[in-house]
């Protein structure tokens, strides 16, 4: 539920559609880090954790992106996908930067394709709110987390024990 989301404990408004529990994944485009073009499409039939990040320059954000690209050594069959509104420059820098070698990152910045689809857009703001999202090799959605304070970091043990009941 993305209901009485916060962001610095004030309250915001997400746009586009909620994404739920077994709904089929829309597919979505973006950019890679190179600036080449980047569709959801191209992971089809391969399980998928989708770590929403506001941006790759803030701690919790660097956390998170550091722990799923650990965790995607350890599942190789899993895909981690690290999506934020960061242009893809700064996503390269930050990766070269962490050693981020394990996971996709790419930009949503152009077009907020993902954020509109799968409702992580913060009105205004053009960020994405925290959150993740589980893909299953069927491409339907079987986990959902929007994070209730932006500020703060999203499940990582339940969504990590999650993906196992899916391998």
């Amino acid at each position: 539920m993305r209901e009485n989301i916060t962001m610095g404990g004030n309250p915001i408004k997400l746009l586009g559609n909620e994404i739920k529990v077994n709904d089929k994944a829309p597919d979505f485009s973006a950019v890679n880090k190179d600036m080449t073009p980047f569709n959801f499409s191209e992971l089809k039939g391969k399980l998928k954790i989708i770590s929403v990040v506001p941006s790759v320059d803030t701690k919790i954000c660097e956390f998170q992106t550091i722990s799923f690209n650990e965790e995607a050594t350890k599942h190789p069959e899993v895909v981690v996908l690290t999506i934020s509104v960061d242009l893809p420059f700064a996503q390269q820098r930050f990766c070269v930067a962490n050693d981020i070698e394990n996971s996709i990152v790419v930009s949503d910045h152009r077009t907020l394709d993902f954020g509109m689809k799968y409702g992580f857009a913060i009105e205004d703001l053009r960020l994405l709110a925290r959150g993740i999202v589980i893909v299953d090799k069927d491409e339907t959605v079987k986990y959902v987390e929007y994070v209730k304070e932006v500020a703060t970091h999203p499940d990582y043990d339940k969504a990590l024990e999650f993906v196992k009941t899916l391998l």
